[in-house]
């Protein structure tokens, strides 16, 4: 019978531990992409560089929504020249169609991923949540540069064209924004 316990024991802390590591992943996969620009994760910075190359890049720009999301969204602009170490701004668009208020939240990323480190964001709408009340239209800038450091990489270095890419998710509204919509008549769901 001890030794029964014992093996039970040890089952459950072997659970706890892989649950526990599962909880654990996603920061660190979330950290880890930001530090290294892997899987296409771009970086953020309070200015662009001082140093603007004659080199170009072509920036493409791509946007989805996720399957049930009430809302159109998409670039204002398919793609623009940039010079590397230039501070750029585009301009994404979206638009409440449901009949309620709607909060979202950007998820993005830019391909190739050679480019990922390289592609830094100043200003950007995925930095906060969106709310939109019902048939709300907005325009939401991203202000961002491609570090001059790309040249320097072995792969970065051939680098022509980007794809910035954002894909809306719903989340649910804070019982705030719940109660702003019920006090102007919405029915919030």
């Amino acid at each position: 019978m001890h030794k029964q316990n014992k093996t039970a024991l040890y089952l459950v802390g072997v659970v706890a531990l892989m649950a526990s590591l599962s909880f654990a992943a996603v920061p660190f996969y979330s950290w880890f992409c930001r530090v290294t620009g892997f899987a296409g994760t771009t970086g953020v910075a309070t200015a662009a560089p001082d140093e603007i190359l004659d080199q170009t890049v072509i920036v493409r720009f791509d946007a989805s929504i996720e399957k049930g999301m009430p809302w159109t969204f998409k670039p204002m602009q398919r793609e623009m020249t940039v010079r590397i170490g230039e501070n750029a701004l585009a301009f994404y668009e979206a638009v409440n169609t449901a009949k309620r208020t709607v909060a979202g939240t950007a998820a993005y990323n830019v391909t190739p991923d050679a480019a990922g480190g390289y592609f830094d964001k100043i200003e950007c709408f995925c930095f906060t949540e969106q709310v939109l009340k019902p048939g709300e239209r907005v325009e939401m800038p991203v202000s961002f540069f491609v570090d001059p450091e790309m040249l320097k990489d072995p792969e970065g270095q051939f680098v022509k064209e980007i794809t910035l890419s954002y894909t809306f998710f719903e989340t649910p509204l804070t019982e705030e924004q719940a109660a702003l919509a019920a006090s102007e008549g919405e029915t919030v769901n």
